[in-house]
């Protein structure tokens, strides 16, 4: 008979869940951004929480209905490791895309910043009317 109790390992969900969480899962690590997306009037608009990031190591590409947002967070000051409780805050590269729902005019997007959110604003292309066509008889 074969003891097969030795290979077995204990799992402890909250263990995994404390691990994923420690220091070293979240220090320089890429993350991704939240972005809300919706119409106003005849406008795609973005908003992006960015709170504490300079604006000016953000940027904003519009390329084909996809806009991308990306940047990066860098550490304000130096704290050794080992005196951190938590560490949540994220820092380093972030880079987010997404597909817009709409077509719209790339050149004319504006972009501002205010208390810690970046607020893209893209006018929509206007659809295409259906042209009515009139039929020539030549008899």
């Amino acid at each position: 008979m074969i003891n097969m109790s030795r290979n077995l390992i204990q799992w402890t969900p909250l263990g995994e869940l404390d691990r994923f969480f420690e220091d070293e899962v979240w220090s320089g690590a890429d993350f991704s951004l939240p972005m809300d997306v919706y119409e106003k009037g005849n406008d795609v608009v973005i908003e992006v929480p960015l709170a504490g990031v300079d604006p000016e190591k953000v940027d904003i590409t519009v390329k084909d209905n996809i806009l991308t947002v990306a940047g990066k967070v860098d550490e304000k000051k130096e704290i050794k490791k080992e005196n951190y409780y938590r560490k949540e805050v994220k820092k380093g590269n972030f880079s987010r895309s997404v597909s817009l729902p709409v077509n719209v005019k790339e050149d004319e997007a504006e972009a501002t910043y205010e208390k810690g959110v970046l607020k893209i604003t893209l006018p929509k292309v206007e659809e295409a009317k259906p042209k009515k066509i009139s039929i020539k008889s030549n008899d």
